[in-house]
Formats: structure tokens, sequence, C-alpha cells
């Protein structure tokens, strides 16, 4: 098994870290030999799309001319790790309602038209990856899932979307939330729930 294991909060004790390092502690604990590709955005963010990117993406035949160039290549590289793992994980905070701008520009490379999506005569987007189950851990300081939500959640439809696209379609969302306002101790009791809630979806897929 392959592990892409992406961050995004730039905090070394934030809860996206932890929850999305148990995560994928836990699939190496019945995966022993299990490969992990590391990908920390919150570190080692990663560049906004360039000029030269952009062009070379504006048009099909823009696309056709820049395969295999210079400007493609971060994009890529990063493709490469999805196509190579069997397992995505995600940690990440929520961020004014929505990702990070790591992972948006993350994002804007893994999405590629005629490389990772293509779209119908209608213009609907088909996807070019092999779907594999994304866990995608959240930290959020508010509340936006539940009886409790007081707060917009433009992150989960988002990503839906977003990975979608491609053909990344099993994802399964594991938010901490509240985290600004909760005691230590009920923080770490939603934390082990959601860790729990990860042993059994795992066990079911």
């Amino acid at each position: 098994m392959n592990i892409l294991h992406i961050d995004c909060s730039p905090r070394i004790e934030s809860y996206s870290r932890a929850l999305s390092a148990g995560i994928v502690d836990r699939l190496l604990d019945a995966n022993p030999s299990a490969w992990v590709i590391r990908r920390d955005l919150g570190w080692h963010p990663l560049p906004h799309a360039t000029e030269d990117y952009a062009r070379a993406l504006a048009t099909p035949a823009n696309v056709a001319m820049a395969e295999g160039s210079d400007e493609l290549a971060l994009s890529e590289e990063l493709i490469r790790e999805v196509e190579a793992a069997d397992v995505v994980v995600i940690g990440t905070p929520m961020n004014n309602f929505t990702v990070p701008s790591v992972l948006k520009a993350w994002i804007d490379q893994v999405l590629r038209y005629e490389r990772t999506f293509t779209s119908a005569g209608s213009g609907q987007k088909i996807g070019l990856l092999k779907d594999r189950p994304v866990y995608v851990a959240i930290a959020s300081g508010g509340v936006f899932a539940g009886e409790r939500a007081n707060q917009p959640d433009f992150l989960r439809p988002y990503l839906v979307a977003a990975l979608g696209c491609i053909g990344l379609a099993s994802l399964h969302f594991l938010p901490l939330q509240a985290t600004a306002f909760l005691a230590p101790e009920v923080l770490d009791d939603a934390f082990d729930a959601l860790l729990a809630s990860f042993d059994d979806l795992y066990a079911a897929a």
C-alpha cells in the first residue's frame, strides 16, 4: 500500500496534523509494509500558479503543446504522487469557511485538463484518475456541521466537487470542531472518537 499524506497547517501542534498523523498511524498498523509519500504544504507551501503555467493551460492547443514542458513539471510531480497512492490522507484547518490557500494551490496543480480530467461535449468534467479513499481530517475553531452548526461550510462541498471532477469520489471527512473554545479534555475525547470512527470506516471499506 502507498499512502499520500498531506498536511496544510503551518502549526506543528495543530489538531489537523495530529488527526491526520493518527489516521496514517492506523493505516500503517494495518499495513506494516505500506509506504508513505509525504507532502507538507503547511511547512513547504507550493507556489501559486505562474503566468507560464496559466498560459500552458489556457486553450486545448496550448495544453497539447505544453505536454512534457517545464511549465507543467510541478503539476506532473504532484499528479504522479496521487496516482501512486492507494489512499490519500489530508490534514487541513478550515480557514475562513473553506480550504487554506496552500491546499488550493495544490488543487490548482492537480486539476489539469486532459491529464486528470477531460470534458464531455456538454462541458461536464470527467475524471481520468482511478478512485481511491481520501480521508480528510479537518480542524475548525468554530462549528460548521451538525445540530450546533453556526457558520457556513464551503470546505467539504468544494473538496467533493474539486476532487470528484478528477475521479476521486470516495471522500471521508473527519471534522474536529470548536477547537477554539472547548476544554482540552472534551477535545481529547472528540479526537479519540474521530479516530475510532476512522477505524470503522476502514474496516467497512
